[in-house]
This record gives structure tokens, C-alpha cells and sequence, in this order.
């Protein structure tokens, strides 16, 4: 039923851009890997990095009405690691307050400031070597430096806002540079 309100929501056709639809192929990628299914690597995104990817130009000029993407670089080696398209978003959780021990019954902490994450969550790529290679759990490191972006989970991962996120690919913001065409 899921997946029929998922194809109602995206107007009957199949996007692909569509962020519930990368939610669910992530969440049946994740119930996949729990059976112990063989993960190909042609059902993960492509490379945003390789040379068969084609970048957007630069645009000096801000236009209105145009949509503007995202590329996230590692910050050591500039390679790009993930596009806007990549990035899955996820419901923010409660926060530092969601970290804390808190008595059952309790009242609400005491801290107001929204939420804010340090990190973004993508889906699996082909250039994330430990995911193919079958590993539960691990490092994500740039393919051209090693140098480590982020971490990832299939069995899920807690992010800075509290939120719980399963499977999760995360890579942190710190680690990139966004660059926006």
C-alpha cells in the first residue's frame, strides 16, 4: 500500500527525483541488505564525480525563476561527492533534548532553539567502496584522497537533530563545500 500512495503522490508516473520515491528505494535497499540479498552495484545512484556525470555550468547571474543545483565537493580534494539530487531529507527530531535522559512522564526540555543538522543524509553511491563491498557499518571516505566524509549504517544512525534515520548514508557538512550552479 505504501508504494501505491508513494506512485498516487508523484502523479502516477515514476520520478525518480521524486524525495519519497528516494525514500522508499533507500528503505527497500535497507530491507534488502537485512535478508542478506546481494547488492548490485547498479541499484545505487550513479558516481555525481565520475567523467561520464555531466556537471551544470556556471551561471554568473542570478536569474529569477531558475532553479539553482547543488554540488557538494570534499573539501580536501575538491572531487564532487553528491548532487542535490542525492541528498534524501529526513523529519527533524527533537534536538540536543533528544539526547538527553529524560524521567518517563517528564516535562519537556529546556532547550527552545530549533534543531539545526550538521549533516545530510544521501543514497547509497557507487563510489562509496565499503557500502559495496557488503560491510553493515562503517567510514566513508573520498574515493581520490581518503579523506573521510561521513559514516553510514544500514541499520540506521541517530543525526545532531535527533532524528533517527534508517538505512543511513550520512556525510558531513563540515567535511564539504557546497558549490551552487
Amino acid at each position: 500500500m505504501e508504494q501505491l500512495a508513494i506512485f498516487e503522490s508523484m502523479g502516477n508516473k515514476i520520478d525518480r527525483d521524486s524525495s519519497s520515491y528516494k525514500k522508499f528505494k533507500v528503505k527497500f535497499l535497507g530491507e534488502s541488505f537485512a535478508k542478506g540479498e546481494v547488492m548490485e552495484s547498479s541499484s545505487y545512484a550513479s558516481d555525481p564525480g565520475s567523467a561520464t556525470v555531466k556537471l551544470p555550468a556556471p551561471s554568473n547571474t542570478i536569474e529569477s525563476g531558475t532553479e539553482r543545483s547543488t554540488v557538494y565537493r570534499c573539501k580536501k580534494c575538491r572531487r564532487v561527492v553528491a548532487r542535490d539530487e542525492n541528498v534524501i531529507g529526513h523529519d527533524v527530531g527533537g534536538g540536543e533534548s533528544a539526547f538527553k535522559w529524560q524521567k518517563r512522564g517528564g516535562k519537556e526540555g529546556m532547550y527552545t532553539q530549533a534543531p539545526v543538522c550538521t549533516s545530510m543524509f544521501v543514497e547509497p553511491m557507487q563510489w562509496m567502496t565499503a557500502v559495496e563491498e557488503g560491510v553493515v557499518e562503517g567510514k566513508l571516505q573520498c574515493v581520490k584522497c581518503e579523506a573521510r566524509l561521513g559514516n553510514f549504517n544500514w541499520s540506521g544512525m541517530q543525526c545532531s537533530c535527533g532524528a533517527w534515520v534508517t538505512p543511513a548514508f550520512q556525510l558531513h557538512k563540515s567535511r564539504m563545500d557546497a558549490a551552487y550552479f
